[in-house]
């Protein structure tokens, strides 16, 4: 855990920031939950008891920082933005299957672009992003079954 914070510590060095008390307890708590995505608001709660005098506006703006030089990797679901500690700070470019049960997060180790850029030639891919959904094999050991999708037909 001490190598995977300096790494953090080293990069926003790198990046001219200083590390703060706040910048320093930011990065233990996801440090911490680094397993799964944590709701922003979690974050920004957690922070402002531990600093009262903390704004709304820094926790969102060093989760924004975090995140640009990439110590933090961010979600959107269903309109809510969620927060994890990075994954691996050598290979960024990764894809995630999230556990809809207890929200582990598994870092999947190949990309799928190939497959897409083939069924585009002539394209222009400019982003992208990959998740998958489902139950972990631990929840699943445990009897939790996945609740089925609901698919939309067209006529």
């Amino acid at each position: 855990m001490a190598d995977t914070l300096n790494a953090a510590v080293a990069i926003l060095r790198k990046n001219k920031f200083k590390l703060t008390k706040q910048r320093h307890a930011l990065l233990e708590f996801l440090l911490t939950n680094q397993g799964h995505y944590t709701d922003v608001v979690t974050v920004d709660a957690y922070m402002r008891t531990e600093f009262p005098g903390m704004s709304h506006n820094t926790v969102y703006r060093n989760l924004k920082e975090f995140e640009e030089v990439g110590i933090v990797e961010q979600n959107t679901e269903q309109e809510r933005t969620r927060v994890k500690y990075q994954c691996d700070f050598h290979h960024q470019h990764h894809h995630h299957f999230i556990c809809q049960n207890c929200g582990k997060v598994t870092e999947l180790q190949m990309c799928p672009m190939d497959f897409f850029t083939d069924q585009l030639p002539g394209y222009d891919i400019t982003g992208h992003s990959f998740e998958l959904y489902g139950i972990c094999a631990e929840c699943k050991a445990a009897g939790v079954v996945a609740a089925p999708k609901k698919t939309l037909v067209n006529n």
